[in-house]
C-alpha cells in the first residue's frame, strides 16, 4: 500500500474513541530513560504491533507500560509524533533507527519515508550499513539504491570502515549485498533487496544464493546413460574432458564427468605449466563450474608449475569476484604466495581488479604483505597507475 493510500485509510482516527475508553486509556511508552504518554486508541489504530499488543492478556496491556528496548528516546519521540500526526518527521541523523522501528511496528508509510531520506544521505563511509538496514528490513528500493551506489562509488565502499564493521555485526546480511553486487546491475535491481528469496533466474551450483533459493534449484542428477557412456572412456581421456569442461563453464557435463569417476585433480600439460580443471574455472571466472569442482573435492589451493598461482591468484588476476568468494568462502589460503613471494592480492593490484581486491580485503587478505622484492599490493598498484586500487588500499 502506498503511503498516500494509508494515510487515507487511516487519516481520521475515532477520537471518540478517547473519550469512551475510560480508565486505562492512557499507557506510558519507555525507551531508555524516555517515557512518554500515549493513548491505546492511537496507538492501536495506527500500529498492527501495538494493536495485537493490546487485544491479547499481555503484560503491557494489564500494566499499563510498554517497554521498547530496541528504540532510543529520541527515536521514541519521532514516532510517537508519526503516529498521532501521519506526518513524517524532518528526518536527519535519526534516519536509519526510525526506518527500523518503523518497520518492527508495522508502520509502512513511515518506513517509505525513512527508505527515501537514508537513499538520499548515502556515502561512501556509511553505504554499507545502509545496504546491511535495507536488506534486513526487506527495503527494496533502498537496496537498489545502495547497490547502485556502491558500483558508482567504483567499489571504494568495500575498502571503509564502515564495511569491515558491517561484516563482523552483519555478515549474513552483508553477504546478501555482495550476493547482488555480483550480479548483472539489471537483476541486483529488479525487485530485490530484501531478505526474502529472491525469483531472479540464477546459474545452478551459485554458492551466494540462500538455501531456500538453493533448494528450488537443485541441479537434477546426473543423466544415467551419459555417465555410462562415459565410463567407457579411458581416465585420461575423462581427464582431458573435464578441463574442457571447466575451460567452458560447463556445470552439467562436469557432474556427470565426475558422477562417471574423472580425477578432479586431473591437469593439463602446456606452454610450461600445469593447471587443474579449478584452475580454468577460476581463470575464465566460471562460478557454477568452480563450485562443482570444489563440491568434488578439488584441491583449493592447487598449485599450477610455472607460476606457482593457485586458483585464488588466478580468480583475482582476472577480476572474477564471483569466483573469489566461492574460494575464499571454501577455505582458501588468503595469502598464499606465487613463485616471486606474490599474493592473490598482490596479483589483483597489479591488474587493477577493484572488486575481487575487495572481496580479499573483506575476508581479510593481508594489505601489507611484502613479496621477494619487498613490496607490498599497494606498491604493484601504483607502479602499474592504477589509481582505483591505489585509493582503496590507501584507505585501507
Amino acid at each position: 500500500m502506498s503511503a498516500a493510500a494509508e494515510v487515507q485509510r487511516t487519516a481520521a482516527v475515532d477520537l471518540g474513541a478517547l473519550l469512551d475508553a475510560g480508565d486505562g486509556a492512557v499507557v506510558t511508552l519507555v525507551a531508555g530513560e524516555t517515557r512518554l504518554a500515549a493513548h491505546r486508541a492511537v496507538l492501536a489504530a495506527r500500529s498492527p504491533v501495538f494493536r495485537a499488543m493490546f487485544q491479547h492478556d499481555t503484560l503491557e496491556a494489564s500494566c499499563g507500560e510498554v517497554r521498547m528496548a530496541d528504540v532510543g528516546g529520541p527515536v521514541l519521540r519521532q514516532l510517537l509524533s508519526y503516529m498521532y500526526t501521519l506526518q513524517a518527521p524532518q528526518l536527519t541523523d535519526t534516519a536509519p533507527e526510525l526506518l527500523a522501528a518503523a518497520d518492527r511496528y508495522g508502520l509502512s508509510a513511515l518506513k517509505a519515508a525513512c527508505e527515501q531520506r537514508v537513499a538520499a544521505q548515502l556515502e561512501v563511509e556509511t553505504a554499507a550499513a545502509a545496504a546491511v538496514l535495507a536488506v534486513r528490513h526487506s527495503c527494496p528500493s533502498l537496496t537498489a539504491a545502495a547497490v547502485h551506489f556502491i558500483r558508482a562509488s567504483d567499489y571504494k565502499v568495500m575498502a571503509t570502515q564502515g564495511w569491515a564493521d558491517a561484516m563482523r555485526s552483519c555478515p549474513e546480511h552483508l553477504t546478501e549485498v555482495s550476493r547482488l553486487l555480483s550480479e548483472p546491475p539489471a537483476e541486483a535491481s529488479a525487485g530485490r533487496g530484501s531478505s526474502s528469496p529472491s525469483t531472479t533466474t540464477r546459474p545452478l551450483d551459485d554458492p551466494g544464493r540462500s538455501p531456500a533459493a538453493a533448494a528450488r534449484h537443485t541441479p537434477p542428477p546426473p543423466d544415467d546413460a551419459a555417465v555410462s557412456r562415459l565410463r567407457s572412456l579411458s581416465q585420461q581421456e575423462r581427464g582431458r574432458r573435464l578441463i574442457q569442461a571447466a575451460k567452458q563453464g560447463a556445470a552439467e557435463q562436469l557432474r556427470e564427468l565426475l558422477a562417471a569417476g574423472a580425477d578432479v585433480a586431473a591437469r593439463e600439460e602446456g606452454l610450461g605449466s600445469s593447471w587443474t580443471a579449478l584452475h580454468w574455472a577460476a581463470y575464465k571466472g566460471h562460478v557454477a563450474a568452480a563450485s562443482c569442482l570444489v563440491g568434488a573435492g578439488a584441491e583449493v589451493d592447487a598449485r599450477e608449475s610455472l607460476y606457482q598461482g593457485t586458483p585464488l591468484h588466478w580468480a583475482a588476476r582476472s577480476g572474477h569476484a564471483g569466483v573469489v568468494r566461492l574460494l575464499v568462502g571454501s577455505s582458501a589460503d588468503l595469502n598464499a604466495r606465487d613463485r616471486w613471494g606474490q599474493t592473490p592480492l598482490h596479483w589483483a593490484a597489479k591488474w587493477g581488479q577493484a572488486e575481487a581486491a575487495a572481496e580479499l580485503l573483506v575476508a581479510g587478505a593481508d594489505g601489507g604483505a611484502r613479496d621477494g622484492k619487498g613490496r607490498t599490493p599497494l606498491d604493484l598498484a601504483r607502479q602499474n597507475r592504477k589509481q582505483q586500487l591505489v585509493d582503496m588500499l590507501t584507505q585501507r
